[in-house]
């Protein structure tokens, strides 16, 4: 695992180009070592154990959610642009005014649950990995709708607002689940340890990419400077965070993969 660096092979990655998508994606992507062959078919290979598991994990994420008022407040906001609803929504229930009136059963809830139902549909069913695949712009779109700002840079009638310090606690509670369901999933159907070796490294490149894509519209740094902006108006940076959120990706992977005997 280890490749040693010389100056002739180390490459130049500008921070300024890391304020745009795809070139930020071919980087992360790079250091993670993402192989589409690999992780892809594997990803898309764990939508047949997920599935059937998601009502599940959707109760699991929620509860935990509801468990403290400072990430159950966040419910008290409208819901996400429509342009990330999930198809053939509903119309939007009105928020309640106290997070106490919250529930796994409330209308809003079930709203919400959707949307991570969604989310996580998305990301297993994804075939295009390449740095300008659609599903990166949509998880970008997913770290927009939680910064309180609409793409374009006008602020929400009501504001979604949602701190990097719960979203990424979020992550690792999510990544959590999956791993005790791929490692309870069963060898005879088909779970040996090298398929769930490369099912939970999978899941954990594309979660930290996720973690590096909200550190991009919560965090400033100081090479990219606070206010830098694209054509959407939402914040740029955090690539420093995005960095020392890869490295312990990176870790995550090698600990994943030595348990799993491949070293």
């Amino acid at each position: 695992m280890s490749e040693k660096s010389s100056p002739s092979s180390m490459q130049h990655i500008s921070p300024t180009t890391l304020c745009s998508l795809p070139h930020r994606l071919n980087y992360t992507l790079s250091f993670l070592n993402l192989d589409p062959s690999i992780d892809g078919q594997a990803i898309t290979r764990s939508a047949a154990l997920l599935g059937p598991l998601l009502p599940t994990i959707l109760d699991a994420v929620y509860t935990k959610l509801l468990s403290y008022d400072i990430t159950a407040k966040a419910f008290l906001s409208p819901l996400p642009s429509p342009s990330l609803s999930p198809p053939n929504h509903a119309t939007t229930p009105p928020p309640p005014q106290n997070p106490q009136q919250l529930h796994l059963t409330h209308a809003h809830i079930l709203r919400q649950k959707t949307f991570l139902k969604a989310y996580l549909l998305r990301i297993a069913t994804n075939e295009d990995w390449s740095p300008n695949s659609k599903l990166w712009q949509y998880m970008d779109g997913i770290a927009v709708a939680h910064t309180g700002v609409h793409r374009g840079g006008k602020k929400m009638k009501a504001d979604l607002r949602v701190e990097y310090m719960h979203l990424g606690l979020l992550l690792g509670y999510v990544e959590d689940i999956l791993i005790t369901a791929v490692m309870d999933a069963k060898e005879e159907e088909g779970w040996d340890g090298a398929v769930k070796r490369d099912v939970l490294r999978a899941w954990n490149m594309v979660l930290w990419v996720q973690n590096d894509l909200f550190a991009r519209r919560f965090v400033v740094d100081r090479d990219t400077g606070e206010g830098v902006r694209e054509d959407d108006g939402a914040r740029k940076g955090g690539w420093g965070v995005g960095v020392l959120g890869l490295v312990v990706g990176m870790v995550m992977i090698g600990v994943l993969t030595m348990l799993m005997g491949r070293i």
